[in-house]
């Protein structure tokens, strides 16, 4: 069973209010207060000197069972929003790979589940590591993205992204953080540029996180009860307290704490939100928990994934 053997992150010490962002996006001085008031953000992480690959190193830097290991890692998948994350022709990816000796690993890129592609990685590294039926192959998932255009930094009326990375060395068994379930509602639909399919989206949004939350943790055998807490996508606080009323989830068991603070880290919100997990003593020996997020660009993907600590 699919399991992650490491979850790493790295999260750049500069930090910029909402406010100063609203100028680069056209924001009215009332936007900004709903974004404050009623989606409760805050600041985002901002690294204005920094490169993705400086983001995407940092947060290996954090995976120390990677050390020595090198050469068991079979696959290097880099979760993306985006379909262009750097200018060509640039290569962060690979140039980490060859910093870190990973010349043995098939590298490439999973989207098309805009932010929920995180997820979609972790089970695609799970399946491929067990198609090989090599007890030993490792497969190494990155996730994070560069601020670096109009639309890589903000969600419209809904939040705005912060830059960070998340390292994840995934394993085809382990003890501990295995995969028990996903589940991924792809919703085409959306694909589109019409007003009123925006309109509509914002209107299923919770009901259909809701229902990918609930279909992975049926898959797993399991009832919300069962889950210890939920790892979410740091979209905006208000989205979630929709989705746990739906769910009838205890708010306060849905980890927030990096919604204000740190922005919407692309694909690598669910990791680094474990990583805040853990620092708490969230995560219990055995318990279950969910991994949850939704992404919209062409068309739309709502997932979840459910662990077992």
């Amino acid at each position: 069973m699919t399991a992650l053997l490491e979850v790493a992150d790295h999260l750049p010490p500069g930090r910029v209010p909402i406010e100063e962002l609203a100028g680069d996006f056209g924001l009215t001085p009332m936007q900004v207060r709903i974004f404050r008031r009623y989606h409760r953000l805050g600041e985002v992480a901002r690294d204005p000197h920094g490169s993705l690959l400086d983001l995407l190193r940092g947060a290996a830097a954090g995976l120390d069972a990677l050390r020595g290991r090198e050469h068991r890692v079979r696959y290097v998948l880099h979760a993306r929003t985006f379909p262009t994350v750097v200018p060509y022709p640039h290569d962060p990816v690979r140039e980490l790979c060859r910093e870190l000796g990973l010349d043995r690993a098939t590298v490439f890129a999973v989207g098309h589940h805009a932010c929920a592609s995180g997820l979609l990685a972790i089970d695609v590294a799970g399946r491929l590591l067990a198609a090989d039926a090599d007890p030993d192959g490792l497969a190494l998932v990155l996730a994070g993205e560069k601020a670096f255009t109009p639309e890589a930094g903000m969600v419209p009326d809904t939040s705005f992204f912060g830059e960070g990375a998340a390292a994840c060395l995934v394993s085809p068994t382990g003890d501990r953080d295995r995969v028990l379930s996903y589940a991924a509602d792809i919703r085409g639909e959306f694909d589109t540029e019409e007003p009123e399919r925006a309109l509509e989206f914002q209107r299923i949004y919770a009901d259909a996180l809701a229902a990918a939350v609930l279909a992975a943790v049926g898959r797993a055998g399991l009832t919300m009860d069962a889950i210890g807490v939920i790892l979410p996508h740091n979209v905006n606080s208000v989205a979630w307290h929709q989705v746990c009323r739906i769910l009838g989830y205890p708010r306060e068991r849905v980890v927030l704490d990096n919604v204000a603070t740190v922005g919407h880290v692309f694909c690598a919100d669910n990791l680094v939100n474990y990583r805040t997990a853990r620092q708490r003593g969230l995560l219990r020996p055995g318990e279950p928990y969910v991994m949850a997020a939704a992404g919209a660009g062409r068309g739309a993907t709502f997932a979840a994934m459910v662990l077992q600590h």
